[in-house]
């Protein structure tokens, strides 16, 4: 029997947004925000709301490379009135821009969801996509970032007012560029500051109450970017993102080779949180005392649609560890995510929608059902856990409930627990857990197949079952 102690004091405060969701048109990639928009009502889908609300993000970020030559004045008035753009970096398919700033902020309030706006910073110093081929000028300026926030946040914008809405939005959240070290061809360390730098001054300016977020991960050439932009004062957080994949060699994550040995493949899975652990601590290392921003993450597999593994359960567990990590960091994290929001095709998604909307359900892939089940069974505090045996956990608190967030390493065997709770007693407890084999795959039809249970349980004596994810909610006398 493994003992899991657990210590009921309260520390640090956690983020409500470590469950954030990443949105931005992926053009022939996958249908994505189109799949979700319904151009004859000129709404979000009611399909795709539905299962938003079940996923319940805390954030939405809308970016990503997109933001890169995106002009946010194209995507705001009429409809009759917007610009369609040529989408660069996804297969140059225009993109109409019936979705931009009114419709995201739209669906984060169909969900209680804080928007997170990337702004155009002069393309990340990409000349390919700050004037393509077709001679327009995608290049954002420090005057247009603070436009922007000026139009979502002043109750006075005309420009807002005009398009019919007289309340302001209120967007407290806004990044600065988007991947910036990631390209040779973009801006260095030393240009990425500059910019930054203004274009903070520049946003500040216009609200001085939004929290800003800059570029800080490190470049190709393994540079570290973290200490140096760690410096401009104006910023609050420093971004990175975090793709993965297992972390071991020889991996049967490729393909369809994870079919032919699922022990192989469980150990591959199990393996790649170590890759989060690293890239977090690095950048702890690095960013003085600023918090940090996980905007992007997931797993980066070669495969069809980005490898269906990520399908499996295996994968749900494999999540299930990271988001552990990113919670043993919460004392320093304050935004995350694992994976890409909604779409039709890319298996990193949390959402999958069926193409067309209508031709069957919507259903939440594992990493998808792992954030929702964190998300909704979560303590406002971390708290000390300790443990024996194949088991992964965190724990956190409110002022009389414990909130176990534990996932089973072991696709064999069940784990028998017995808990510690520091000299306290328990009233009560619930385990709400998905408990599938490791090899099963969900698809359009077995779109339940990773519901979520719930049982109560006997802290002094209980089984986690095989490859579970669970929470357990422990009410404390």
């Amino acid at each position: 029997m493994s003992v899991v102690k657990v210590t009921p004091v309260k520390k640090h405060t956690i983020s409500p947004y470590l469950y954030m969701q990443f949105a931005e048109p992926l053009g022939t990639s996958d249908t994505s925000v189109d799949a979700g928009w319904d151009f004859l009502e000129r709404k979000w889908q009611p399909k795709l709301v539905e299962k938003v609300q079940e996923l319940a993000p805390t954030m939405i970020r809308w970016g990503g490379c997109f933001a890169s030559y995106y002009h946010w004045k194209e995507a705001v008035g009429p409809y009759s009135e917007r610009i369609p753009v040529l989408n660069h970096c996804w297969g140059s398919v225009p993109f109409h821009n019936y979705v931009g700033t009114h419709e995201v902020i739209d669906l984060c309030r169909c969900c209680d969801a804080e928007p997170l706006m990337v702004v155009n910073m002069e393309s990340d110093g990409r000349e390919r996509w700050a004037h393509a081929k077709n001679d327009t000028d995608r290049c954002g300026t420090a005057a247009e970032a603070a436009e922007w926030i000026d139009y979502c946040n002043n109750p006075d914008n005309a420009l807002r007012i005009s398009h019919g809405h007289e309340q302001p939005y209120n967007v407290k959240y806004w990044q600065i560029g988007n991947e910036t070290s990631y390209d040779r061809s973009g801006f260095n360390l030393d240009q990425c500051e500059e910019v930054t730098r203004r274009f903070a001054s520049a946003m500040r300016k216009a609200d001085p109450t939004v929290k800003l977020i800059g570029w800080g991960d490190e470049d190709r050439d393994k540079n570290p970017w973290c200490g140096r932009m760690s410096q401009i004062d104006d910023l609050d957080m420093i971004a990175f993102h975090h793709h993965f994949q297992s972390g071991l060699e020889n991996s049967p994550l490729v393909g369809t080779e994870y079919r032919k040995d699922y022990d192989a493949t469980w150990q591959h899975l199990m393996n790649a949180y170590k890759s989060a652990e690293t890239h977090v601590a690095a950048m702890r290392a690095q960013c003085g005392n600023k918090r940090l921003a996980i905007t992007e993450g997931h797993y980066t597999l070669k495969g069809r649609n980005r490898n269906e593994v990520l399908s499996s359960w295996g994968a749900g567990v494999s999540y299930a560890r990271v988001m552990n990590v990113y919670l043993r960091n919460s004392d320093i994290l304050d935004i995350a995510t694992m994976a890409d929001f909604f779409g039709t095709v890319w298996q990193v998604n949390a959402l999958m929608l069926p193409a067309p909307i209508y031709n069957g359900p919507a259903y939440l892939q594992p990493v998808g059902t792992v954030m929702r089940l964190y998300r909704h069974h979560q303590g406002k505090y971390a708290a000390d856990i300790s443990y024996t045996g194949d088991i992964d956990a965190v724990a956190s608190m409110d002022d009389n409930k414990l909130y176990i967030h534990i996932a089973n390493t072991d696709r064999h065997n069940g784990q028998k627990l017995s808990f510690d709770l520091g000299g306290r007693t328990a009233k009560s407890a619930e385990m709400f857990y998905v408990a599938q084999p490791s090899d099963v795959e969900i698809t359009p039809t077995n779109a339940d197949v990773f519901a979520i249970q719930q049982c109560s349980v006997d802290v002094r004596n209980m089984t986690l079952p095989r490859a579970a994810v669970a929470v357990i909610e422990i009410e404390l006398i």
